[in-house]
């Protein structure tokens, strides 16, 4: 069998396949499904410092190849989160990881500080990414310095691996992920939804409330693999890649395009035993080519000679 196994900083995990947060709820969802201990890790709904309703209805339209989300990052705070979801989830033997949202800094710093003090959660993804709030969310995602910033004030409170999840909605991806890797970030993962919009033509309305909303799913995979393969290129720290991954065949090739590990998401609307296929399909692939341990391929694409 060849070795899954992969590190980022001081997070282990036993294999590359980690869950997008937003799509796998708190992980208890998929009990019925898959054993949750087989993955690589589960990043958890994010998580902001106040409950937030999340946005009006509609919030979900199917696109081709794709689907919108405006849900807005509805959760019941960190509070909530500490004292009724943690007690329940720590059982786990796997990564637990809490994605981290807030409006300002003040807020990313007192969540992260909050999370630090948990035995059982080894990481936090701090999502400067998220174009579906009116406030905070993409702003930071979308600018170097702001990036930098939040990354900056986290890192002096957040003492485990801080990984910050980036924006596809920028110029140079590049420029905002070596500014955060400047100030303290362990990991980048990327992408982030891309902010897109649906007409109905029968009402002459949105599809959603918010008129626009994050596009997933394959349709955004090219590009969030030119994406990463791209910022494995720039910066020295571990990258996790994201974006339309619907079966391993496609987790490889972020793999070979630079990514330490990856993330599931809209796939997991679909089929929800797809993380344990897809690790089931990373390990035949290896198998095949007798390729002893999943570090040996990461970022190996063959280029052409010049």
């Amino acid at each position: 069998m060849a070795d899954l196994n992969i590190k980022i900083k001081n997070l282990e995990l036993k294999n590359p396949v980690l869950t997008a947060s937003g799509t796998f709820g708190y992980g208890e969802e998929f009990e019925d499904f898959i054993d949750i201990n087989k993955l690589g890790g589960i990043i958890v709904k994010g998580t902001t410092l106040e409950p937030r309703q999340g946005n009006p209805y509609p919030r979900m339209a199917e696109t081709a190849s794709g689907m919108l989300n405006a849900v807005g990052l509805q959760n019941k705070g960190v509070d909530v989160f500490i004292n009724d979801i943690y007690p329940k989830i720590k059982k786990y033997n796997t990564n637990v990881i809490v994605n981290v949202s807030g409006s300002n800094i003040k807020e990313y710093v007192k969540t992260a500080e909050k999370i630090n003090h948990l035995d059982k959660i080894p990481a936090i993804e701090l999502n400067i990414s998220c174009p579906n709030v009116k406030q905070g969310g993409m702003a930071f995602g979308t600018n170097a310095k702001s990036a930098a910033e939040v990354t900056k004030a986290v890192r002096e409170v957040y003492k485990k691996t801080l990984i910050v999840k980036l924006s596809p909605n920028v110029t140079d991806i590049t420029e905002i992920a070596k500014a955060v890797e400047a100030e303290g970030a362990d990991s980048v993962s990327l992408i982030n939804t891309l902010l897109g919009m649906a007409v109905d033509v029968n009402t002459q309305r949105p599809l959603l409330s918010t008129v626009t909303g994050g596009l997933s799913g394959p349709c955004v995979k090219p590009v969030a693999l030119r994406m990463v393969w791209q910022v494995f290129n720039a910066v020295k720290i571990p990258v996790i890649g994201l974006g339309g991954i619907m079966n391993a065949n496609d987790a490889i090739e972020f793999i070979l395009a630079g990514a330490t590990a990856i993330q599931i998401g809209t796939a997991n609307f679909i089929d929800p035993q797809i993380s344990i296929k897809i690790i089931k399909g990373i390990e035949k692939y290896l198998s095949e080519r007798n390729i002893s341990s999943i570090n040996d391929l990461i970022g190996g694409l063959k280029m052409e000679s010049a």
